[in-house]
């Protein structure tokens, strides 16, 4: 009796050690995204719960100044193999390089693009007694940029040239983070603007009280004027709703954003790049759980892979991964067009 249960025994510790054998350990990813109270950090999170299981990679999801400390780190710091890039910060990169700029050309020259994925909406905030009401009234006023090297401050100084021709002063201008510089607006009122990138609901707004109603506003874009127009050569108009921000908001908010990338760099070792292929496939055959688990913001994601523009490039392994995948999803069936008399006699639903 004794001798069967050591052989018992013996059997299941077999197993086990060629179970554990059989399924090697998960890479160990990481993933750098920006602020712990914006968007970019709850969609690495999502990546990491619903798609790297699947492609056996354990991904850490690392807080960030933004999306320009994101390129550097992509490039430089090891284990990182994704980050969350703005399409402005991207292209910046990219006409520094074409300009010359050999520290721009060696961060950005070997990343690529896994799939674009959202609008981020700009947030322009003003005090609640402020005089301005839409953004093109911002000239003259004292703006806080957003932090060195995030996406935030290419965005706003961006934003700014282009609807102004020149820079912001500096005498004018700061670089807080947006905590920081909401106290500094509505406590000392030493600033007139803050400048918040987040995809909406962005969890810095949707978390304030109604109080806030009494303290701040959202400055709304005007498409028609000639400043805003400018604006659009390069960032995209957007709504952010009242249902978004309730404690903030009363109605709808005309405003502008910019498109967030999913970007990796241009792996060769052929571990990394079968992690890549798999990492790729799960996204794809994921995507329905992430927009129906994940931040609301996956709702506004097309599962597809549009022409990039000038000096851009998909990464090739995930690009036809997620290219044989999407063309293998089942279509969606036809919907049927039926005439008026067809419905009343209930021939056609």
């Amino acid at each position: 009796m004794q001798c069967r249960l050591v052989a018992t025994l013996t059997l299941a510790w077999l197993a086990a050690t060629a179970a554990t054998a059989a399924a090697p350990a998960p890479q160990q990813y990481k993933i750098v995204t920006a602020s712990e109270r914006g968007t970019y950090i709850q969609i690495g999170r999502d990546i990491a719960k619903f798609v790297t299981p699947a492609a056996n990679i354990e991904l850490q999801v690392l807080p960030s100044a933004g999306s320009a400390e994101n390129v550097e780190r992509l490039r430089y710091e090891p284990g990182v193999k994704f980050a969350m890039v703005q399409s402005d910060v991207y292209q910046a990169f990219l006409d520094h390089a074409a300009a010359g700029n050999a520290d721009a050309d060696a961060m950005i020259r070997p990343l690529r693009v896994i799939m674009p994925l959202y609008n981020e909406e700009i947030y322009f905030i003003a005090r609640a007694d402020s005089p301005m009401n839409f953004m093109h009234e911002i000239k003259d006023a004292k703006i806080n940029l957003g932090p060195l090297r995030s996406g935030t401050a290419m965005s706003s100084s961006t934003i700014f040239r282009l609807m102004f021709g020149a820079s912001v002063p500096e005498a004018n201008a700061s670089y807080l983070s947006n905590e920081d510089a909401l106290v500094k607006l509505t406590g000392d009122k030493t600033l007139d603007v803050v400048v918040v990138v987040a995809g909406q609901p962005a969890k810095l707004l949707a978390d304030m009280k109604p109080e806030a109603r009494q303290l701040i506003k959202l400055l709304k874009f005007d498409p028609g004027n000639d400043a805003s127009k400018a604006a659009l050569k390069t960032y995209f108009p957007a709504t952010v709703r009242a249902a978004s921000y309730p404690n903030l908001l009363t109605e709808d908010v005309p405003g502008v954003a910019v498109k967030a990338f999913l970007v990796t760099y241009d792996y060769k070792l052929a571990t990394t790049t079968d992690h890549l292929s798999r990492f790729a496939q799960s996204l794809c055959q994921n995507f329905g759980t992430l927009q129906t688990q994940g931040h609301p913001k996956w709702r506004e994601v097309e599962l597809g892979l549009p022409a990039l523009g000038r000096g851009w490039s998909y990464y090739p392994l995930t690009e036809r991964a997620l290219r044989n995948c999407i063309a293998s999803r089942p279509k969606p069936k036809p919907v049927a067009q039926c005439n008026q008399q067809e419905r009343i006699l209930g021939l056609c639903k």
